[in-house]
């Protein structure tokens, strides 16, 4: 679980963002951008004792005010420690913004490669490749799909379009755009390296719902990503998300745990 941890942190730094490994916890922290989810503490192994516990809270206060962010804390669903993590950070001041369950791939069979005769008329499931002959235009495609999907801001698209952009020269990430009589649909990102595939941005715009494109977009890319070299899959889904739940169910992925995600401002 702790290499897991380390490997989505690495893999949401490829952009372009910074890694600490503190030792005790690992920190994600982007130089540009405030957002605090990509600047974090998360594979957090604390001490069981008040007093080692208080210094690292100090500790871990000092360094996200010397970055200028909020702090803002990632604990495991299992093996974290203390054992009452949680509660102690609560009792801190921190509070909930909205967790999520960690899904592992434990029936590869049921998320393999999208085979052509599956693929409904007018869809195409395609890899977005440096090669392609408007890589602009693809990131821009997938970066609207998931502002709509996710609910995010407009004015993050623009931020959400470069990073797509930087990715693809990176031989570790692999992109799928899905389209519907040539409109982006749905799109879904693999990152794999050191024996993890990690899938993320994974989103359907509201108007192509209900017809199983997600999945597509999450075989494809995670197919893309372990064609390169095996690997443990796995991903994040929001808690409460039942719908997403439910695909990657069906997908053959199932949850170690659920875990909040606190943030202290």
């Amino acid at each position: 679980m702790s290499a897991l941890e380390r490997h989505e942190a690495a893999s949401h730094a490829i952009p372009g963002r910074e890694v600490r490994d503190l030792g005790h916890a690992v920190l994600l922290y982007d130089q540009r951008d405030y957002e605090p989810f990509w600047n974090r503490l998360q594979a957090v192994r604390w001490p069981e004792d008040r007093m080692g516990f208080d210094r690292r809270m100090v500790e871990t206060l000092a360094l996200f005010a010397s970055l200028g962010r909020a702090p803002h804390v990632w604990p495991s669903p299992v093996h974290g420690s203390p054992h009452d993590l949680v509660a102690r950070l609560l009792a801190e001041g921190f509070h909930d913004v909205g967790g999520g369950h960690v899904m592992v791939l434990v029936d590869e069979a049921a998320c393999g490669p999208v085979v052509a005769a599956e693929v409904p008329p007018g869809v195409t499931v395609e890899p977005v490749r440096t090669s392609s002959a408007m890589p602009d235009v693809d990131a821009d495609a997938m970066a609207g799909i998931l502002v709509e999907a996710f609910g995010t801001l407009p004015d993050r698209r623009q931020e959400l379009a470069a990073d797509l952009r930087r990715s693809l020269g990176d031989a570790r990430i692999s992109l799928s755009l899905v389209r519907i009589d040539g409109e982006p649909a749905a799109c879904a990102k693999a990152t794999t390296f050191d024996g993890f595939t990690y899938v993320s941005s994974v989103g359907t715009r509201e108007a192509f719902r209900g017809r199983g494109l997600a999945a597509l977009a999450t075989r494809q890319a995670v197919a893309e990503g372990r064609g390169r070299t095996p690997a443990t899959v796995y991903l994040g889904v929001f808690s409460g998300n039942a719908a997403a739940l439910r695909v990657y169910d069906r997908l053959g992925f199932a949850s170690v745990g659920e875990s909040p995600d606190l943030l202290l401002d």
